[in-house]
């Protein structure tokens, strides 16, 4: 396992995958992890700033963690703010493991209890508002839920799609492996974003913001194995006239046989390294669908809808806590997928496995 010693003694891949590990559990555990639902709105609480926690109350009395109801004031016509109405004379204490919102922890598994939330009229409020009053913590939680899925489901369509045909094409060799290169290199063609563009303007109006972007992924995963499929290729032709192989020949197995379960798990190597870099594009695209109108739609959250309040300049001005943090949590996912890629392809270089 020299690999495994290698990976663990990478601080920027264990890094990456640490990361990686609190995003997917936070957002396997977003209705527990969330104060609130995603979907409920603060009556005259849009676009609030993150609330301040108080320990003494306006009289100087000590009663631990707490926070006031808070509403929005007049808005200044002027300069576009806004004066914050504090009723200071109802504190709201801050309690873990509180009753709110209902909400399905995992299939079959029902519960209203939250991480933290408080006893009062008060709502926390970590980083604020949208402007339907929304606690934008909640909705960047369960926002992962899909934005981090996206990848995933990405890759369990288009990998191995791509691995299979990269297989036979370089296993058969001839007109089999010519007819599959030239479709290959018809569809790495293809310019991504206007397929995504189209789909998006031809697919049924019916459908729901997250049954429409599951299907533009699914699509688009039907068109994205190309590139994979032509390393696999090359690599099963070095690996075809390999004596494991004609050892399988001899003794009888099917050519699918040999591709499956004998050829194509030498190719992991590659695979595993290729996977872990190719979730961010994934995630990327969804981002960007999302921020431009054609990806999950409101009122369902995902980082990239989150993130098209950019495209309001006041918001960008004077609420930018709304644009870091769903920003952050992209640039940070991406970052750590290619820094856990990276990791994993030096500690799988062949060459250094040899020695």
């Amino acid at each position: 396992m020299n690999w495994w010693h290698k990976l663990k003694h990478n601080p920027l891949a264990k890094f990456g995958a640490v990361l990686l590990g609190l995003f997917y559990l936070s957002a396997l555990l977003a209705g527990f992890l969330a104060p609130y639902s995603p979907y409920s709105s603060q009556t005259d609480g849009s676009l609030l700033p993150p609330t301040a926690i108080y320990w003494q109350t306006s009289a100087g009395q000590w009663i631990g963690p707490h926070v006031y109801p808070t509403t929005q004031g007049p808005t200044d016509l002027e300069t576009g703010e806004r004066e914050l109405s504090i009723d200071l004379e109802n504190p709201s204490p801050l309690r873990l493991f509180v009753k709110g919102d209902a909400y399905t922890l995992l299939p079959g598994i029902e519960s209203d209890r939250h991480l933290l939330g408080t006893i009062g009229p008060g709502r926390i409020n970590l980083l604020g508002t949208d402007e339907q009053g929304r606690d934008q913590l909640s909705r960047l939680l369960f926002g992962g839920q899909i934005s981090l899925s996206i990848g995933l489901v990405g890759i369990a369509i288009s990998f191995p799609l791509g691995m299979l045909i990269g297989g036979i094409a370089g296993y058969f060799g001839g007109w089999v492996d010519a007819l599959l290169m030239r479709v290959v290199e018809v569809l790495m063609s293809v310019p991504t974003i206007y397929l995504l563009v189209a789909l998006a303007a031809i697919l049924p109006p019916g459908l729901s913001s997250s049954q429409r972007f599951l299907l533009i992924v699914v699509i688009t995963s039907f068109v994205s194995w190309s590139g994979l499929a032509r390393v696999i290729r090359g690599q099963v032709l070095s690996l075809k006239e390999q004596e494991f192989v004609k050892a399988a020949r001899v003794i009888g197995a099917n050519s699918f046989t040999i591709i499956v379960r004998h050829i194509l798990p030498q190719t992991s190597t590659y695979v595993i390294i290729a996977a872990t870099l190719s979730i961010p594009s994934f995630i990327v695209a969804e981002s960007v669908l999302s921020l431009i109108g054609l990806g999950i739609q409101q009122p369902d959250p995902s980082w990239g809808n989150l993130l098209s309040l950019a495209t309001n300049a006041s918001i960008l001005v004077l609420q930018p806590w709304l644009i870091w943090s769903p920003a952050s949590l992209i640039v940070l996912t991406v970052l750590a997928f290619n820094l856990l890629g990276d990791g994993l392809r030096d500690a799988l270089d062949p060459r250094d496995l040899k020695r």
